[in-house]
This record gives C-alpha cells, structure tokens and sequence, in this order.
C-alpha cells in the first residue's frame, strides 16, 4: 500500500516539476526579449496609437488636440492640393526605382558571379558607393549632371548629343535619381552576390545535362533558389520608396541654387515644377512646417495602411504564407 502511495505521488509531482520548468523558461525568455519588446512599444506601438488618435483632431504642440472626427480624412481626400501630386510622385518611384535598382543590382552581381580575376576588386568598386552620405551623393549627381556646367552633357557634346536638363526639368528629375539608385545599389548588390554563389553547382550541371540553356538555368536554377532574396529586396525597397525623402528633397533645394542650411524646409521643396515632391515631403511640411500635427498624423496612417496592404500583396505574391515544401 505505501509503495502504490509512493509510485501516485510520483507521477502526481513529475507534472508539477514540468511545469515549474516550463515557467522558469518563460520568465527567462520573457526577460531575454523585454529591451526588444520595450523598444516595439515605446518606438512603434504607442506613436501609432498616438498618431491614430490626432488624426482625429486638431493639434499644432502649442494648444490642447481637439476632436474634430473625419475632418483631416475629407480634407486629405478631397480638398488637399498637393496630396495626390505628392502620392503620384511616390508611386512612380515605387514601380519604376525600386524595379531598375533591384534588376541591375542582380545583373552586376552575376556578372561578378562568374568573374575569375579581380574578383574582389570589382566587388569593392561597385560597393563602395554604398558607403557614401545620401546628402553627400546627391550633391555630387546635382553637380555631375548640372546642365550647364556638368561633366555628363559635356562628354554628351562630344558626340553631338544635346544632354536634358536632368534635375531641371520635370521630366528628368525623377529618372536622374533612378540614375542615382543605381550609383548606390552596392548594399543591395552584395546579398544578391551572396545568394548567387550559394546555389549549388550540382543543379546547373543537372540542368546542363537535361538540355537547359542559359535562360533556362536562371528561370528554372537561379531564380528559385534566390527567390528569398528577391522577397527580402522588393520588400525593403518598397519600404524605402514608400518612405523616400531626403534624396529628393536635397536634390530638389541644390538644383534650384537656393539650398539654404539652417533654416528649416525649403521654399523650393519639389523643385523643379513638383516633380520631385514625395509624400513624405509633404507630410514633413504639413506637420512640422504649417505645425498642423493632427493633419500630418492622418497622412502617416494613410501612409501606414497603403504600406502594409502593399507589403502583404508581395508577400502573398511571392507565397511567403505557405508553409516549406507545401505544394
């Protein structure tokens, strides 16, 4: 009888111990992840919810926020001059920069796939623009491409080639920063090297053997092998499109010759003619130039909204929901 008593209470104390442990790992874990969680709720959690909230009202950081409803929605939808020139900018550089820039970054990396000699030096070459201040690069393109003075239309002339008036004009503002995404995909360049020289060699000589071709080996071999890659690249481009700023807004007060440092949003913000005008320009100058906090706050949820739908789209698009090996 006091052996049955032992060997029940036995196996009644081997789930609490089980679940002591398992506490025990929790509270570990928990405190592993407490800066990370801290920082997600200080940094992300709580401006969102913040800034859900003033954009129902009427802030400017002076007086009290005043609930005013919808009223920054049905300005922003339908009274807002610049909102949708703003959002048609953005867009552009969404399908158009972020397409170019991963294609070439993909292009130069195979090709430096394949190099057998300075290998390294060439990688380092197409890198090292990375490296340079966006405020930095811009200012060298404005002057490289400059209509007047530029080296580029100079060496243009040469061949009887009239050059465009690049960040001048409306029509090529916008290309010559695609230019200038080019210049710097050295970041982006460097993971695509990384993933093309970790496909197996076993499968391009597969594909040799079944009659491939070259096209045949990238569509069938590469590509679905560096699909990862290819998700990780259009995802963080569109994030960066979507949130373009600086490049735009230094290129467009340097090519009008009023770039002024010190005082604040320049005057000439979307030089030349609005072209070069993102939405985040235009919710920096809402907020923090006319200081209508409650205006910019309905701006950055649309922004928000429009980002994550985007996001979850290519996602969807490139079947990161399914799980591994599902068919």
């Amino acid at each position: 009888m006091t052996a049955t008593i032992d060997r029940a209470g036995r196996v009644a104390a081997r789930p609490a111990r089980r679940s002591s442990a398992r506490r025990r790992r929790n509270l570990v874990t928990l405190a592993l992840l407490a800066p990370a969680l801290l920082g997600l709720l200080i940094f992300f959690v709580y401006p969102l919810i913040a800034s859900i909230y003033y954009s129902f009202t009427r802030f400017d950081l002076i007086s009290a926020p005043q609930w005013i409803g919808l009223r920054n929605y049905e300005y922003l939808f339908t009274q807002d001059p610049n909102v949708w020139l703003a959002t048609l900018n953005t867009l552009w550089f969404v399908v158009i920069w972020v397409p170019v820039k991963t294609a070439f970054a993909l292009l130069i990396a195979g090709l430096l796939a394949r190099a057998r000699r300075a290998s390294g030096i060439w990688r380092t070459v197409f890198y090292l623009p990375a490296l340079v201040p966006p405020v930095a690069s811009v200012v060298a393109f404005v002057f490289l491409f400059n209509p007047g003075t530029g080296p580029v239309n100079l060496v243009l002339s040469w061949f009887g080639i009239q050059g465009p008036l690049w960040f001048n004009d409306p029509a090529w503002s916008k290309p010559s920063l695609v230019l200038l995404g080019i210049w710097v995909m050295g970041d982006i360049m460097i993971i695509f090297l990384a993933a093309l020289l970790d496909v197996p060699r076993e499968q391009y000589e597969a594909a040799s053997l079944d009659g491939a071709n070259g096209l045949q080996k990238v569509r069938y071999v590469t590509m679905p092998s560096i699909s990862p890659v290819l998700l990780f690249a259009a995802v963080t481009g569109v994030i960066a499109a979507i949130q373009y700023f600086t490049e735009a807004a230094v290129a467009s007060s340097v090519a009008s010759g009023k770039a002024v440092v010190g005082q604040g949003i320049s005057a000439n913000l979307g030089y030349p003619g609005g072209s070069l005008l993102t939405y985040t320009q235009w919710l920096y100058v809402r907020g923090f130039g006319t200081y209508q906090l409650g205006y910019a706050s309905a701006l950055a949820v649309l922004l928000f909204v429009v980002a994550a739908v985007i996001l979850v789209l290519l996602l969807r698009r490139f079947k990161a929901f399914t799980p591994e090996g599902a068919q």
